[in-house]
């Protein structure tokens, strides 16, 4: 190997071990690894920022937006809004709901539509008595397959198509991944609706509860400030002290009988002023008796924060990008920004309830917040986490509803028969989006996941300079050393079962950008025509089944269906040795060697 090729192998080695650990953010990662290529020379200057600019990038971007868009318009709440039924069996509901966000998924982000389809899944499983966990893994399963049937669907896809252009003078087109996305989805859907879900462990339920993670009952109480009481003219954040040292929380303040609006927690307390507390029993006597509070009525406490008014409770999961993710409620501000609380985290099922603001949140977490209520929906969207309530089942379908899907089918129409360049295409629907008023514009750029964009665009120029050293040829070889007497679709199914164990572990993004180049490589290698090692690759690397930290979509549903690690091998191991089973033959049918 030469100096060149030791260095780029490095630094891929350093990056997929930090992958794995997950200590670091993938972006944060991607992006150190590509100064480390650009200072070792290995990367031109010139081309450091290439990446940013690259259409693989640009068009994952304006996926993301013109999804929203879609949601925001109605279009994708008009089909949506009828499936909870809970009367439906559980296969039944399965292949409805798995039906709909493989569709759903093939022309939108496959992480938009399960989190547009989860608290529809769960709402339902709560009607039904079950748990939401038998359904939402075959849900997020089904949005991943789908995802596999157009261009737009998956990120992989799109980068195959980008490098294919780069490399072989044109690129993929819209529905050019059909015919064996097809094949592998509906393969896929079929086992997941009849036999996968019985593969997963059933977790128990009780009392038709399934869908409530926190119980605040027990850990609500008012306490009143009595006359004289050396609180008096502090203000509520100058007993933080305090409150950490007997692990409570401040979640409201009543005076004269009213609860006070908006962020109390810079507000001076008064005499006969109500402080709302949440903590546990014991916590709660610790603090009353240290700063010589009254007692208030255990049960109008309870009322005051459930059903106080402008004041409200929401549930919601953490995503691997939520700008929570990696912190805590007190580093990133929560309250004295937004006057939220968070009262409790989820964490596999498991409550945590002692130091809640101090606990380091992690992806797939549920985290319960209290605070005004016209200010939660706003608070979920700031933190990049999803809620888990009942949304899009009573939208009111207004005019730009098929005026949305009109100017998106019409942008995907143009852009399949070779009319318009793709990303323009995308790019026009997002202007027309913004200048008919269906997405804000300033809401735009909420709805780019920019760690995705962080980490293609730091990446891209590390794949290219791999590749311009020789690296993905060296691959390549020792692949094909190894198959060596083998025909060429037994390297093909070698290619797809090394590209499916990596994604399964690693970001399907990083993954693709390899082993892209390296199919190309194989099948010049070989003699044969490189896209049925191009779509292998397309097809595996989407193919992330075993683990929750191999597609986001299977991070987003560890907290809400109670999963563990070792949870999704048992219906993802038989998925993708019927998907590797399935698309194969496809492949050799639909782009023959």
């Amino acid at each position: 190997m030469t100096t060149e090729q030791i260095i780029l192998f490095s630094i891929f080695a350093v990056v997929f071990i930090l992958f794995l650990w997950g200590r670091w953010r993938y972006d944060l990662v991607a992006f150190c690894a590509l100064l480390a290529g650009v200072v070792s020379g290995v990367v031109p200057t010139s081309e450091a920022f290439s990446g940013f600019g690259h259409p693989a990038t640009v068009v994952v971007a304006l996926v993301l937006v013109v999804s929203a868009g879609l949601v925001k318009s109605g279009a994708v709440h008009l089909i949506t809004r009828t499936l909870v039924d809970s009367s439906r069996g559980l296969a039944a509901h399965i292949s409805i709901m798995g039906g709909v966000g493989a569709v759903l998924s093939a022309f939108m982000n496959n992480v938009a539509a399960l989190a547009l389809l989860m608290p529809v899944d769960m709402q339902t499983a709560n009607k039904a008595g079950r748990s939401p966990g038998l359904s939402l893994m075959p849900l997020s399963f089904a949005t991943i397959l789908g995802g596999m049937v157009t261009l737009i669907g998956t990120p992989p896809n799109i980068i195959i198509a980008i490098i294919r252009e780069e490399e072989l003078g044109a690129p993929f087109l819209m529905f050019d991944f059909a015919p064996v996305g097809l094949v592998a989805a509906f393969a896929g859907l079929l086992f997941v609706a009849l036999v996968g879900w019985r593969l997963i462990p059933n977790p128990e339920i009780g009392d038709n509860d399934n869908n409530k993670y926190f119980e605040l009952a027990d850990y609500i109480a008012e306490m009143t400030v009595p006359e004289k009481s050396s609180l008096i003219d502090q203000r509520i954040r100058d007993l933080d002290e305090e409150t950490e040292k007997a692990d409570v929380l401040i979640v409201g303040l009543i005076r004269g009988g009213r609860r006070q609006f908006g962020n109390v927690y810079n507000r001076r307390i008064k005499a006969g002023d109500t402080l709302v507390i949440e903590a546990n029993p014991d916590a709660l006597d610790e603090f009353r008796t240290a700063l010589k509070l009254t007692l208030g009525d255990k049960e109008s406490g309870e009322q005051t924060v459930a059903a106080g008014a402008g004041q409200g409770l929401l549930e919601v999961v953490v995503r691997p990008e939520s700008r929570i993710a990696g912190k805590n409620a007190l580093s990133l501000g929560l309250l004295w920004r937004h006057g939220v609380n968070l009262l409790g985290i989820s964490r596999g099922g498991v409550r945590i309830k002692q130091r809640v603001r101090r606990t380091i949140v992690r992806p797939g977490d549920i985290l319960l917040l209290h605070g005004p209520s016209e200010e939660l929906g706003h608070v979920a969207q700031w933190l990049g986490a999803l809620p888990l309530a009942e949304r899009g089942l009573s939208v009111t379908l207004n005019n730009k509803t098929w005026i949305a899907a009109g100017i998106f089918a019409g942008a995907i129409a143009a852009s399949s028969f070779g009319l318009i360049y793709l990303p323009i295409a995308l790019g026009g629907v997002v202007a027309l989006y913004v200048l008919s008023g269906i997405m804000p514009v300033r809401e735009v750029y909420d709805h780019i996941e920019w760690p995705v964009v962080v980490l293609l665009g730091s990446m891209i120029p590390l794949g290219a300079a791999l590749d311009a050293a020789g690296g993905t040829a060296l691959i390549a070889g020792m692949i094909i050393d190894i198959t060596r007497g083998m025909a060429p679709w037994a390297v093909l199914a070698v290619l797809m079962a090394v590209t499916m164990t990596l994604s399964d572990v690693l970001n399907n993004t990083a993954t693709t950008i390899v082993a892209a180049p390296v199919a190309i490589s194989i099948a010049q290698s070989l003699g044969v025509n490189p896209d049925p090692f191009l779509m292998a690759v397309a097809v595996a690397a989407s193919c992330a089944f075993l683990t929750p930290i191999g597609h986001k979509n299977n991070t987003l549903i560890l907290g809400p269906g109670g999963y563990s690690f070792g949870d999704y091998w048992r219906m993802g191991l038989p998925l993708e040795i019927i998907i590797l089973a399935v698309s194969i033959p496809a492949i050799l049918v639909f782009w023959p060697l």
